[in-house]
């Protein structure tokens, strides 16, 4: 079993998701590849002292992009998984 500790791997902070958390309660995280669902919601309990309501997650594909740098050679933007955690009526994280 994985620790909790090592499931999330960082708080994804884009437009999307700063719109998500200001009306709806839904924070989005970065989370190990191999983490299920309810990994996932054990360690967002367990590290922010919240309660989690829902957990939808994302298997984010890899993009190929072209690389003006080397001469239009394309390179690939590895992929990851996302974890989209909706909290209960009351509860907040404060992420800096």
């Amino acid at each position: 079993m994985i620790e909790p500790e090592r499931i999330l791997l960082e708080n994804r902070v884009t437009e999307k998701a700063t719109d998500l958390t200001a009306h709806l309660n839904q924070y989005t995280f970065e989370v190990f590849p191999y983490a299920n669902r309810t990994q996932v919601k054990q360690a967002v309990e367990q590290h922010f002292k919240v309660e989690v309501a829902r957990v939808n997650i994302l298997n984010v594909k890899p993009k190929f992009r072209r690389d003006r740098a080397r001469r239009g050679k394309t390179g690939r933007v590895s992929g990851f998984k996302k974890a989209v955690v909706t909290l209960r009526e009351g509860h907040a994280i404060e992420i800096i």
